[in-house]
């Protein structure tokens, strides 16, 4: 195995590592209160209320008819969070895993209930941002779905070990869609982080806004810089929402996703995020074109 495909299974496996802790802490988390007596009813509240996560319209279409209830649609669905979490950090299962959260995590955007119209009021406390702004971690994590879709299971899998494996992967297509799909929740944060329920992780907007544009137009040597900052800052933001307070578990849930998006960050900072549409990429197209249509004088 040549030192370019060591790369790749490496990063492979950060990322698995990273998404995989996400699902193994939310579907622990959850589990934790839809199968305790006294907290179950209060979770179930918490997700069908108007701060919760499912819209209306998304309630009507799954329980409308009876068969399916609330209680055991979000006990089925932590229940596959969290043992699907473990088949990714195992690596087992990895590619069909990956391609199935890659969509359904867009549902979660879906779903959001919102209130943006102007000068409106719905009179219940609701989200008041956009969903896709309020979701925007979602979002990326759906992007890094899709690179680790590409990657493979990668070093130290099952998968792996019993032989499925994939092709070199074009680092310049994937590095464009992991940096950009992290940088969209930097430059959401850094744009739009005074808005309500919008994640700026305790760091500056305008840090947030330059990191998110050196890594959606930056070259792979200021793309390396800008991943290692984003590891600074998610290591520096669950620090930050420590609380003696709570338990452990209650205490990773609050910082699920940073973990994948400090993964994401890792990977940048190894092998940084390919030349294709960089700004100079962007520059040398653009030239490009404009020289083949130049008009003849």
């Amino acid at each position: 195995m040549n030192s370019e495909n060591t790369f790749f299974n490496k990063a492979a496996l950060i990322l698995r590592l990273g998404l995989g802790t996400v699902f193994i802490i939310g579907g622990l988390s959850k589990l934790s209160l839809l199968l305790s007596s006294t907290h179950q009813a209060a979770m179930v509240a918490n997700y069908m209320g108007t701060t919760g996560y499912i819209n209306e319209l998304f309630q009507d279409y799954l329980f409308s008819n009876g068969i399916l209830t609330p209680w055991f649609f979000l006990t089925s669905l932590s229940a596959f969070e969290f043992f699907s979490g473990i088949a990714l950090v195992g690596g087992l299962m990895v590619r069909p895993l990956a391609l199935f959260y890659g969509l359904l995590l867009w549902t979660f955007v879906f779903s959001l209930p919102v209130d943006t119209v102007p000068g409106a009021s719905v009179g219940v406390k609701t989200y008041t941002s956009p969903a896709i702004f309020v979701q925007i971690r979602d979002i990326t994590l759906s992007g890094l779905m899709f690179v680790l879709f590409n990657l493979g299971a990668g070093a130290h899998s099952f998968d792996q070990k019993r032989g499925y494996t994939v092709d070199q992967p074009d680092w310049n297509s994937l590095g464009l869609l992991l940096r950009f799909s992290l940088g969209l929740t930097f430059i959401v944060g850094g744009f739009f982080g005074a808005y309500a329920k919008i994640p700026t992780f305790a760091t500056s907007q305008l840090l947030l806004a330059l990191v998110g544009v050196v890594l959606v137009f930056g070259r792979p040597q200021f793309v390396k810089i800008a991943g290692g900052v984003v590891l600074a800052i998610m290591i520096w933001f669950m620090f930050t929402k420590l609380n003696v307070d709570k338990g452990v578990i209650a205490n990773l849930n609050g910082v699920k996703r940073e973990f994948a998006l400090a993964a994401a960050g890792l990977v940048l900072m190894k092998l940084g995020g390919g030349e294709r549409f960089t700004l100079i990429d962007l520059i040398n197209r653009s030239n490009h074109v404009l020289g083949v249509y130049k008009p003849v004088s």
